[in-house]
């Protein structure tokens, strides 16, 4: 076992996560381990409490707890040739900066407790080393939709900073119970972790200006379609990137998405439905220097699709007005 360790992060590491920073220093040191000594606070980042997708700055000092040596830890398992191809099928779009990929519902985008199937352990399938594309987003495990890793430690940067702002735009489509009132508009305000002996840690709730932990969240909406008052097609567009913000917006609205167990609302389910979650990252329009916004449209998956046939809404149809709404 190695000795506590106070290192400090170079300029070439500027703006990479905290657990990946670990994969470089530490390639033995698994991502659990990590995630396990950040939750028992014997991970620090200047002194003060880290998690694992906290993003570094050149200057900073990471308290590094005993580690054990080389040999000592389980090597983490190859990726079996199944899995390789399974990673390959998701890709969607690929060129030299990135490579877009439709995350299915239902699979995590990083491990943790117990979580071993996960897309970063896929990106073993496109490259190893410096070789091996770096996530700079997130989707939830039961989301579906656009993710993009990227290829290179620049690219990374580069992408990760414009998912921080507002350049980027998102396009997400939900299936939400009943119609929104206003059909067009936008819902905003702080949100927060829960916290409490018997909070939920995963839970986001409402939050006031100042409040600790609270982060200003705003999402522009529009409804596409309707079926009666029942259900709704209601396309989302994020303007900050907050946990579980769409879900906890749609559900302070009074319209939950469907399928959504976390974050409920009156509105009772139809029957018949999937009761998966129906919320899916259409489409992201990424900013190029000098070029044309690079448009990325991922398809729906199987439980969407056949919601939407059920409803008689078309996936085809003009949005042009929505667009309007939602700028």
């Amino acid at each position: 076992m190695s000795g506590v360790q106070n290192l400090e992060v170079t300029r070439d590491e500027a703006d990479i996560r905290l657990d990946r920073w670990f994969k470089r220093r530490f390639p033995h040191v698994p991502f659990g381990m990590v995630a396990k000594l950040a939750r028992k606070g014997q991970v620090r980042v200047d002194g003060g409490r880290a998690k694992p997708d906290d993003r570094l700055q050149p200057g900073q000092i990471v308290r590094v707890p005993p580690l054990p040596d080389p040999g000592e830890t389980k090597p983490e398992l190859s990726l079996s040739r199944e899995d390789a191809t399974f990673a390959r099928s998701l890709v969607i779009y690929q060129d030299k900066e990135l490579i877009a990929l439709n995350k299915p519902p239902g699979l995590a985008v990083q491990g943790g407790s117990k979580i071993t199937h996960h897309v970063d352990r896929l990106l073993d399938a496109f490259g190893r080393g410096e070789e091996r594309p770096r996530l700079v987003h997130r989707l939830d495990k039961d989301t579906s939709g656009v993710l993009i890793v990227a290829k290179t430690a620049q690219s990374a940067k580069r992408l990760a900073k414009l998912f921080q702002g507002r350049d980027l735009k998102k396009t997400y489509w939900a299936i939400c119970l009943g119609v929104p009132v206003p059909k067009a508009g936008e819902v905003k305000g702080f949100i927060k972790k829960a916290v409490g002996d018997h909070a939920d840690r995963e839970q986001m709730v409402g939050a006031a200006h100042g409040e600790e932990g609270a982060q200003y969240a705003l999402t522009r909406y529009a409804v596409a379609e309707e079926a009666g008052r029942r259900v709704s097609w209601v396309v989302l567009r994020p303007e900050t990137g907050r946990t579980h913000q769409l879900r906890v917006h749609m559900a302070a609205t009074g319209n939950a998405i469907l399928g959504d167990g976390k974050y409920t609302c009156d509105v009772p389910v139809p029957e018949g439905l999937s009761r998966k979650l129906h919320l899916h990252a259409r489409k992201l329009e990424i900013p190029r220097p000098g070029q044309k916004p690079l448009i990325i449209e991922a398809p729906m998956p199987e439980h969407m699709k056949q919601t939407f046939e059920a409803l008689g809404f078309d996936p085809r149809a003009d949005l042009i007005f929505v667009e309007e709404a939602l700028t």
